[in-house]
C-alpha cells in the first residue's frame, strides 16, 4: 500500500500538428476541402485533449508542430516538436517527459483517435495497476499504434525503442513490439482503435463516439460537402 501511495502520477503527452488547412488530414481530401479536413482535425484534437484532461496525471504535455489555438484547454503545457522524422520526434517527446517529470511514467497518444475514453487510459495507468508493467501499447487497426507508454522513460531508452522504426506503414506496430520485446520490457496491451486517416475511418470513429466534437463536426462537413456537389 505504501508503494502505491508513493507512486508518481503519470505524464500524459499528445503529439500533433496544429490543425492548419493543407497540413493535416490530407487523406480526407478531395472528398472534403482542406479547410474542412482541418476542422475535423481540430475537433479530433479537442476531443483527445479534453478526454486526457479527465485522466489523473501529474503533467500534461502537448508536443506541437505549429502554434496553439483556442482549441487548447487549460492545464496543458506546450512543448515544441524536436527532431527530424516521426521516429525521432516521438523519442524526443519521451525525453522531454523524462526531463520535466523525472521518475514518472509517461504515456503518449496522437490526435487520430478521438473516440478513446478516459477510463481506457486511467485504469491501466493507476498506481495499483502499474506494478510489474514496463510499457503500455495501443495497437491501431491499420497496423500502426495509437498509444505508447513507458513506466521509466529516459531519452536513451526512447531512442533505442523508436529511432529507425519505420513509421506510417502496416508493419509499424509489429516493429515497435519487436523493439519492446528485445528490450525485455513487460508490455500491457491497450484496446485496438481505428485511426482517422480516410473518410471511411472518420465515419466509423464518429459512429463509435457520436456525442463528441469530432462526430458533430463530421456531420456538419458532410452536409456542407453534399450541398457543394
Amino acid at each position: 500500500m505504501r508503494a502505491v501511495l508513493a507512486a508518481p502520477p503519470p505524464t500524459l503527452l499528445v503529439i500533433t500538428k496544429a490543425p492548419v488547412p493543407g497540413r493535416v488530414k490530407t487523406r480526407l481530401t478531395p472528398h472534403f476541402t482542406p479547410e474542412q479536413a482541418a476542422d475535423l482535425a481540430a475537433a479530433a484534437l479537442e476531443d483527445t485533449l479534453h478526454t486526457l484532461s479527465a485522466v489523473p496525471a501529474g503533467q500534461r504535455l502537448l508536443v506541437l508542430d505549429g502554434e496553439p489555438g483556442a482549441w487548447l484547454p487549460a492545464g496543458w503545457q506546450v512543448v515544441p516538436q524536436r527532431g527530424g522524422g516521426l521516429d525521432e520526434r516521438l523519442a524526443a517527446a519521451f525525453a522531454a517527459a523524462a526531463r520535466l517529470a523525472p521518475g514518472a511514467p509517461a504515456l503518449l497518444v496522437g490526435m487520430d483517435t478521438p473516440q478513446v475514453g478516459a477510463a481506457v487510459l486511467a485504469e491501466p495507468l493507476s498506481a495499483a495497476r502499474r506494478a510489474g508493467v514496463d510499457a503500455w501499447y495501443g495497437p491501431a487497426a491499420d497496423g500502426g499504434f495509437w498509444a505508447l507508454g513507458l513506466a521509466r522513460p529516459t531519452a536513451a531508452l526512447a531512442r533505442r525503442l523508436l529511432v529507425d522504426v519505420p513509421m506510417s506503414t502496416p508493419g509499424t506496430g509489429a516493429a515497435l513490439l519487436d523493439r519492446l520485446g528485445a528490450a525485455g520490457l513487460v508490455v500491457e496491451g491497450l484496446p485496438e482503435l481505428t485511426d482517422v486517416d480516410t473518410v471511411g475511418d472518420a465515419r466509423l470513429v464518429a459512429a463509435q463516439a457520436p456525442d463528441g466534437r469530432f462526430a458533430a463536426c463530421l456531420r456538419a462537413v458532410e452536409r456542407a460537402a453534399e450541398k457543394a456537389r
